[in-house]
């Protein structure tokens, strides 16, 4: 009898289970459905709306155009990560992951009167043709280039490799013509790994391509053999670019099997833990990581995963707290979307996303996560570490503030341009570590910028003009009028003494350009890094063990 009972109580049991699962069932079949067919009728309304405007709006339509704006308008209160690419984006997006395309070797310049040359590559084309800096493209194959939109003019000096073609330039009012073969460009993400004093090595890598790693353990290895002791890895302004790569090179200096980043995703298969698989190349050398406010993403997986193994010193500004991971999907007709699929999270468990999308303000606009909601976790040492925010430095510097004068000057390319001139006068200089802006060159720039009829804005006029909008808004401003306008004119006279109160500042902007000229980049970073605060910091710290050691294992 009370077998029966039992079984009978089973049976009841098993049917709750039945019905509780077929419920379940039905309730998520629905759910899908009904989101299946949300989406459906959206689909259709504006499948519906499109043909309508083609057919019997007044003017013709750009059908691409409509749909390429519909497209960035849905994704918009996103996140900025997010993007729709058409064919060429698509193909744009191929060649900087990949670093190398069919090109001529150059940066550039869009302007309303053609491509104006911003920097010339070194043995590339553009440099074995004879180009320069501040020559102006106006016309390819015989075709103006004027008034082009700036999609158009990107493509026109990329190509097959080994494809030529012709170009008309103007140079200090010349019209030139030139033949130009394209090559095959291969972009190096090392510009530049050089011993900077007996023991201590320096490596700047500008991008997570392809080639990341492979060039990044080549240049270990040189400066190795070199004599390498120390390394300074500078990561700064680096924005990041393939999560393979940025495990590649946190294995260099991290054992095999050490967890370097977890990420976490809405589809479980997306969602993984990646581990270091080879052997390093070096355990013991003392590392200091530089990173600034534009250090991003792939950047941020190395100094992070370093600080959180006591690997390395963090040195710098606070980094730009990217803790997303975006993958590429294909859509019809060769376009794409990049979108956000996970959250990625550094060996302590930390994520340094450092704004919310998903929480916007009523205006649409989002804000950085405030310190008071920051979590706190540890490294393998027990050194404290934060999330919600980029990867803090362990030692900060503070970034040199510019006068409004000097960001003119750049924002106008008046530094540039005078760069141009002065290497159409001078055939050669002196190597880069011995040339300097002398008196004399400064004062023929500042007579320069005299013919340039050059004037700038700051803030304090910025000030002025608010106040003067404020004291009208009151009814003060007639009371007060004359007490502002004498104090414009003790502040003008101050102004008109900018040109010589930042001098030294404003040579060494025009000593990084005039170089550039000559030396080309190599020279330019070499000559930066004599001069640059946060290296030198690095140095300093690299050759104090006792220093070092407290900061990482204190």
């Amino acid at each position: 009898m009370k077998l029966k009972k039992k079984k009978m109580k089973k049976n009841k049991l098993s049917k709750k289970i039945t019905i509780v699962l077929l419920v379940g069932t039905i309730f998520l079949s629905f759910s899908f459905k009904s989101k299946f067919f949300e989406v459906a009728k959206q689909i259709e309304i504006y499948n519906t709306l499109f043909k309508e405007l083609n057919m019997y709006y007044i003017d013709e339509i750009n059908p691409a155009e409509l749909t390429n704006k519909a497209i960035k308008n849905t994704l918009k209160d996103l996140d900025p990560y997010t993007n729709f690419y058409n064919e060429q984006d698509v193909e744009d997006a191929r060649i900087r992951r990949a670093g190398e395309y069919g090109g001529i070797g150059v940066s550039v310049h869009y302007l309303k009167e053609g491509i104006q040359i911003r920097e010339i590559y070194k043995g590339f084309s553009a440099d074995k043709a004879g180009l320069k800096a501040g020559d102006l493209i106006i016309s390819i194959d015989g075709q103006s280039i004027k008034n082009m939109e700036r999609d158009q003019l990107s493509m026109l000096l990329k190509g097959t490799p080994n494809s030529k073609f012709s170009m008309q330039i103007e140079r200090q009012q010349k019209v030139i013509q030139k033949e130009v073969l394209r090559d095959k460009i291969i972009i190096n993400p090392v510009p530049f790994a050089e011993m900077i004093n007996e023991e201590t090595g320096y490596i700047i890598l500008t991008r997570f391509n392809d080639k990341a790693s492979s060039e990044v353990k080549k240049a270990f290895r040189k400066l190795k053999k070199e004599g390498m002791k120390k390394l300074v890895f500078d990561l700064r302004s680096n924005p990041g670019g393939s999560l393979r790569e940025s495990i590649n090179i946190s294995n260099f200096f991290l054992p095999k099997g050490k967890t370097i980043v977890t990420t976490k995703a809405k589809i479980k298969k997306w969602s993984n833990t990646y581990k270091t698989t080879n052997a390093p190349l070096d355990l013991e050398i003392p590392i200091v990581v530089l990173v600034n406010g534009s250090s991003a993403s792939a950047s941020e997986i190395v100094s992070g995963s370093l600080q959180d193994y006591d690997r390395a010193v963090i040195m710098g500004k606070r980094s730009f707290g990217k803790g997303l991971v975006q993958r590429y999907r294909e859509l019809t007709y060769g376009t794409q979307l990049k979108l956000t699929i996970s959250k990625y999270y550094t060996p302590s468990g930390r994520c340094i996303q450092a704004i919310d999308y998903s929480s916007r303000n009523e205006d649409g606009s989002v804000g950085k996560i405030a310190d008071s909601l920051r979590t706190e976790f540890t490294t393998r040492g027990g050194r404290k570490v934060y999330d919600g925010g980029g990867v803090k430095p362990d030692v900060e510097i503070e970034i040199k503030e510019y006068p409004s004068i000097i960001i003119s000057l750049l924002r106008d390319h008046h530094i540039f341009n005078y760069a141009n001139k002065f290497a159409y006068k001078h055939a050669d200089i002196a190597d880069p570590l011995t040339f300097e802006i002398s008196d004399e060159i400064y004062a023929d720039f500042v007579s320069y910028l005299k013919e340039q009829e050059y004037t700038y804005e700051t803030h304090t006029e910025q000030a002025f003009e608010l106040l003067e909008e404020t004291a009208e808004g009151e009814e003060y401003l007639d009371a007060i009028k004359a007490d502002i306008e004498a104090l414009k004119q003790v502040y003008f006279t101050h102004k008109e003494n900018d040109i010589e109160k930042y001098k030294t500042e404003i040579k060494e902007f025009l000593l990084d350009e005039i170089i550039l000229r000559y030396y080309y980049r190599k020279g330019q970073l070499q000559v930066a890094l004599e001069n640059d605060l946060a290296t030198q910091k690095a140095i300093s710290l690299l050759q104090n063990e006792t220093e070092y050691k407290a900061i990482i294992q204190p």
